[in-house]
């Protein structure tokens, strides 16, 4: 009897070690420490990680969206999590997980990695973009075009405000975030001659436009992006955001990419690293462009909302080219980057 349970202890313990020492950490009932900790939005974006790492450890997690309920992880210290899209899933899936008793993220980086449109006149399809900034775009007044005043650019008005321009009176708090620049820059420098997936189709897309950055070939970059519920599309739109961008960062942001998550998910990690949970300055930002956020000249806005630009499968998986460039360099010298982002 005593062999066989010992012998039992031992196909227990091999077993345990092929799935990965963190689940040995979950039946324990020890929180598992990531390392890198990927946020994806939807299943597209999520599938390259899925695809190209071994993530068969399998959590599932309270709170999360019910169409994807489970952190995955792998042996090495990379974890990914799919919040579904918009800021409502965003904000309640990050939460759940930050204030939930199966992870200790002391330590952890995070890189919230996923798709967005991009302004032509900053990159074009396919590129991969760095946040330093990341500004709300929907926290303000809006008045419809139709009935705005003669001398006014548009209807986006400050919180508080009377008129475009002026400084809002009243906020929530969350209208804009400044990532660490070391770590925007680190992830920059050590991903900016990734090698970068295009297509025919996006490039016969692309040359529509005029602008150089867009009619060029997909690169990495450091700009900035807007996060907006809604799914906006269209030159004027654009104009109005590129304006809101600068007057709510007091001229310190250049938005590039456009996207509908990100401030959300910012706000339930900044209530995390304010409860002593996280460190707020090892997060990363990398949006792709999937489409141009407005149209080429000769097409109209509607049409350039529908159209097939040939973006989509170059901005997924760039994303993870890009983004698992960074999150292997900071695994695999994990000695170093574990005491913060080297120099």
């Amino acid at each position: 009897m005593q062999g066989r349970l010992k012998l039992a202890a031992l196909f227990g313990l091999v077993a345990a070690t092929l799935s990965g020492t963190w689940s040995l950490q979950a039946r324990a009932g020890e929180p598992i420490k990531p390392k890198v900790l990927v946020i994806t939005m939807f299943g597209e974006e999520a599938k390259p990680w899925l695809a190209g790492k071994k993530l068969d450890t399998k959590v599932k997690v309270p709170g999360l969206s019910g169409e994807y309920p489970e952190v995955s992880c792998d042996s090495e210290g990379l974890c990914l999590m799919t919040t579904a899209m918009g800021f409502s899933n965003a904000a309640s899936s990050v939460a759940a997980l930050v204030f939930g008793k199966q992870f200790d993220l002391g330590q952890t980086y995070f890189l919230i990695g996923g798709i967005a449109g991009v302004d032509p006149k900053d990159g074009t399809l396919g590129s991969a973009l760095w946040a330093r900034y990341v500004v709300d775009g929907g926290l303000r007044h809006d008045i419809d075009p139709r009935q705005i005043p003669q001398d006014w650019p548009d209807g986006m008005v400050a919180l508080g405000a009377k008129r475009p321009g002026e400084k809002a009176g009243w906020g929530a708090g969350t209208e804009v975030y400044a990532l660490s620049p070391a770590l925007a820059e680190k992830a920059f420098g050590l991903t900016k001659s990734v090698e970068l997936a295009d297509g025919d189709d996006a490039a016969q897309y692309r040359s529509r436009y005029e602008e150089e950055a867009a009619r060029g070939k997909p690169s990495v970059k450091l700009c900035d992006t807007v996060s907006l519920d809604t799914y906006w599309h269209g030159s004027k739109i654009g104009d109005a955001v590129e304006r809101w961008t600068a007057q709510v960062s007091d001229g310190k942001a250049n938005y590039c990419t456009t996207q509908m998550e990100d401030n959300a998910t910012l706000t339930a990690l900044k209530r995390g690293a304010d409860a002593g949970l996280l460190d707020f300055s090892r997060i990363a930002v990398l949006r792709t462009a999937s489409n141009f956020d407005r149209e080429a000249p000769g097409q109209t806005a509607i049409d350039s909302l529908g159209a097939k630009s040939g973006g989509f499968m170059p901005s997924v998986t760039n994303a993870y080219r890009v983004g698992s460039a960074l999150t292997d360099t900071i695994i695999a010298d994990w000695d170093v980057w574990s005491a913060g982002v080297p120099r």
